[in-house]
């Protein structure tokens, strides 16, 4: 169960910040998109580590910092890449993956260290 619930929690945040360059991509060129989507990342995976610290915390910060990241990382190589894009350039591009990525592992370990502190649980 628990594993379930970190992976859901991995997913919600995947989807959502891939609705943004879905949507992003039908209404602004790619460029824009890339932004917006680039600021919105971190936003979504604060607020979904949020409530699974708040909630759940079955997992350390790094733990979950890393889980979300790779996560994340697996499902753009296997459906974005793979299935959506047929082509791997995406990972080239800092601003379209590595940004985000990195945005993902800093700010869940972030929100986890600090929801850890507040609430008197150990790092």
């Amino acid at each position: 169960m628990r594993s379930f619930t970190i992976g859901i929690h991995a997913l919600i945040g995947w989807a959502l910040c891939g609705s943004i360059i879905g949507i992003g991509r039908t209404y602004t060129s790619m460029g824009n998109t890339l932004i917006i989507h680039a600021i919105l990342v971190p936003i979504i995976f604060g607020l979904v580590s949020l409530i699974y610290f708040k909630k759940f915390n079955y997992t350390t910060p790094l733990e979950t910092a890393v889980i979300f990241f790779v996560f994340a990382v697996v499902l753009d190589v296997v459906v974005v890449a793979q299935f959506i894009e047929k082509s791997y350039r995406m990972f080239l591009s800092p601003l379209g993956t590595w940004i985000p990525f990195i945005s993902i592992f800093m700010v869940t370990y972030l929100v986890g260290t600090f929801t850890r502190k507040k609430a008197g649980g150990k790092s």
